[in-house]
């Protein structure tokens, strides 16, 4: 999960510049930047880098642990509609 300290600030460029500069923006990309390009003073991109893809078995992982922490503290089925009573409670 990234640190939002680790964000870096975003960047503009020109679309003619990035053209001709494409292999340094992908570099600046792979180091976390994002840049927008934009056309005649315009944004009409943004370069991201890719966010890696989540891991499903960490997450099944994940679940099976909560599963097994509600049966151990005994918590019984979960009523929906005793919930919505009280989430209604809160809108009068």
């Amino acid at each position: 999960m990234p640190i939002l300290n680790d964000v870096k600030p975003m960047s503009e460029i020109e679309a003619a510049e990035a053209k001709n500069d494409f292999s340094a923006l992908l570099d600046r990309v792979e180091r976390g930047e994002e840049v927008v390009i934009t056309r005649d003073g315009r944004a009409v991109a943004k370069l991201v880098p890719v966010q890696p893809r989540p891991d499903r078995e960490q997450a099944r992982a994940a679940a099976q642990h909560i599963r097994e922490r509600a049966a151990a503290m005994n918590l019984g089925p979960f009523d929906w509609e005793e919930w919505k009573k009280y989430r209604d409670e809160g809108r009068r």
